[in-house]
């Protein structure tokens, strides 16, 4: 089958013809039609994520969409022909979906959503799990709740949004003067951090009380900020990217909480990877309602241009998420 291989960190991905994998007890064979870039995948391919504990040669490319091609023993959820979508491989030693064909654990895999395309549901694994980790295993989220996503127009900041709505949640999510269009248009309440401090922002919206959940998806000063927003006593603070030093000082004077997400451990370690499946199964049924819709880049990239796909991620100028076509929709 055709794959993009990298032989070294920081070189380009290099196209290659490696042997189809077959699908072992538990797995399933799944034709990829689209992989999903994340800024992780690009700093693996850096060099620079010792966390995702890449080995290489490698496949990379965490999030995929396909169809199942075929079914190892043992897997009763899925039949050849199905169509599917999941965060299945790209780190330790799991082939990614750059190529076109994975074997993949049948716990990482959920049906794809109705309605959604193939590019639009490679959009959404990474994102949505960590989104719904956060928010609804960790925090809680519920109708009533005021919550508060940092970095709201951004991969996981667009997934928070959504699914905090959806929950019944009433949403405000922050942002540069670039990005308050895009969050409205999510169904959130804008804030620009550049012109409002968080003493403002959370005396605006929440009486002074603070956010029931805040959502950090920038890390550094911005999970700082996101303690002294917490509401005082029941408030809880979830991050992505709690990896800094940081004071919890703030945090305990308001009696508030704070949980971290690393989407990666079900892959890294082989525990909870059924929990992947079922969170998108269950946000599948989120989408086909047009209540998740990933923002996707308008260009359709291919193995041929998977440099500029990169490039486009790692300069911040992709105009929503970027996607490979692995196999075109177009094709059989």
């Amino acid at each position: 089958m055709r794959a993009l291989v990298l032989q070294e960190f920081d070189t380009p991905l290099e196209p290659a013809e490696i042997p189809t994998p077959e699908a072992g007890p538990g797995q399933v064979l799944v034709r990829i039609r689209a992989s999903g870039v994340n800024p992780l995948d690009t700093k693996i391919r850096a060099g620079k994520a010792a966390h995702a504990e890449r080995r290489l040669p490698a496949v990379l490319g965490l999030d995929l969409a396909g169809t199942v091609a075929a079914v190892g023993a043992g897997v009763e959820r899925f039949a050849p022909g199905d169509e599917v979508y999941g965060l299945t491989g790209g780190v330790g030693d799991l082939q990614g979906s750059l190529a076109e064909y994975a074997a993949v654990d049948a716990d990482l895999l959920a049906h794809k959503p109705e309605g959604l395309t193939m590019r639009q549901a490679a959009a959404l694994p990474l994102v949505t799990i960590t989104a719904w980790e956060g928010l609804v295993d960790r925090a809680g989220v519920r109708p009533g709740h005021k919550v508060l996503v940092h970095g709201g127009a951004g991969g996981i900041g667009q997934a928070a949004v959504q699914i905090a709505l959806a929950h019944g949640a009433q949403v405000f999510a922050t942002g540069g003067p670039r990005s308050q269009r895009a969050i409205k248009e999510l169904g959130a309440v804008p804030i620009d951090y550049t012109t409002t401090d968080v003493a403002a922002y959370v005396a605006e919206h929440t009486g002074g009380e603070g956010f029931d959940i805040v959502f950090d998806t920038v890390g550094g000063a911005t999970l700082d900020a996101s303690f002294s927003a917490a509401r005082h006593y029941t408030g809880h603070v979830v991050s992505a990217l709690g990896w800094g030093t940081h004071s919890l000082a703030p945090l305990s004077f308001r009696g508030a909480t704070y949980s971290g997400v690393f989407t990666l451990l079900p892959m890294l370690t082989g525990r909870g990877r059924a929990h992947h499946g079922e969170i998108l199964e269950q946000a599948a049924v989120i989408a086909a309602s047009g209540r998740l819709t990933p923002r996707l880049d308008p260009r359709h990239f291919t193995f041929e241009s998977v440099v500029d796909a990169y490039r486009a991620v790692e300069t911040g100028t992709a105009q929503g998420k970027v996607v490979i076509d692995v196999i075109p929709e177009t094709t059989g």
